[in-house]
């Protein structure tokens, strides 16, 4: 997947846009057509579709397969339309419409798009919301190889990603961070990266800390990174301040067994960062 990303600066990117035509899945498709104007990739909108399932005792009313197809792709031909006249042509789009389920789709399609990121929008519903921020959402981050970028809703691209928040937890970094997919996303983008750890007890004194410290800045020495050792009791709460305060365009996490990644995407959790910094989250492996 590294050599994959890699590779996708020397010929055309692509930015996969998983949509359900909610209103944060049209605010992500306006934020992934900027971005893709900026760094020249082309978009793909993808809307996957399923079968209705009544949860109640009330019958539904019966749509064939083709005309839930027809319905889906009449509307990404709107959505298509109305992007390129946003972006007078300048722009190229891919639509996509297939039946299925969320998760296994969107996989299936990176594989075959082999997409520089994938962005969503952060409060959809149907399918979206179902699989990014209900049970499912840890399992879908976990399972897609590639990078995705959680849009809040309302957040625009603007003048672009400037300033990458990294959070890091400085335990086993060479074997949990994808140093090469960050270094190449950071360089794409020209922007300045931030390695944020949140560290009430001051245990970047420790000396197993330090080692970890070194491996890192040895490893991102090319990007220049600079390091903020946050004093916060709560993970979540320290870099949203921080990105707050700091003027972050995205945070960068890491899917692994720590609670970062459960603090924000928790639905119950008044502290998200998603949500409540309106800053966007890219979950990369």
């Amino acid at each position: 997947v590294i050599a994959i990303f890699a590779l996708q600066l020397l010929v055309m990117k692509n930015i996969i846009v998983p949509t359900d035509f909610s209103p944060a899945a049209l605010n992500a498709v306006n934020y992934a057509a900027d971005m893709a104007l900026a760094i020249n990739a082309s978009v793909h909108l993808l809307h996957i579709y399923q079968i209705p399932i009544s949860v109640t005792e009330a019958p539904l009313v019966f749509v064939s397969v083709e005309e839930l197809k027809d319905n889906a792709e009449q509307k990404l031909t709107r959505l298509k339309k109305d992007l390129e006249h946003i972006t007078s042509g300048k722009l190229e789009i891919q639509t996509e419409a297939r039946l299925g389920d969320l998760t296994d789709e969107l996989e299936n399609y990176c594989t075959s798009v082999q997409p520089f990121v994938v962005v969503m929008g952060t409060r959809g519903h149907s399918a979206v919301e179902k699989a990014l921020f209900g049970s499912n959402a840890l399992s879908v981050i976990k399972h897609l190889t590639w990078p995705v970028i959680c849009v809040p809703i309302g957040k625009e691209y603007g003048m672009g990603i400037k300033q990458v928040g990294l959070a890091c937890d400085f335990r086993e970094v060479l074997e949990t961070t994808p140093v090469s997919v960050i270094k190449t996303f950071v360089k794409e983008l020209k922007a300045k990266l931030h390695v944020l750890n949140v560290d009430p007890e001051n245990n970047h004194a420790k000396d197993s800390t330090q080692t970890q410290v070194i491996l890192l800045k040895t490893a991102l020495e090319d990007v220049n990174p600079l390091y903020h050792f946050i004093n916060n009791k709560d993970v979540e709460d320290g870099i949203n301040e921080f990105a707050e305060n700091n003027n972050l365009d995205l945070v960068i996490a890491i899917p692994k067994k720590h609670k970062l990644m459960d603090g924000l995407f928790r639905k119950s959790s008044t502290k998200q960062l998603v949500f409540e910094s309106h800053v966007p989250v890219m979950c990369v492996h």
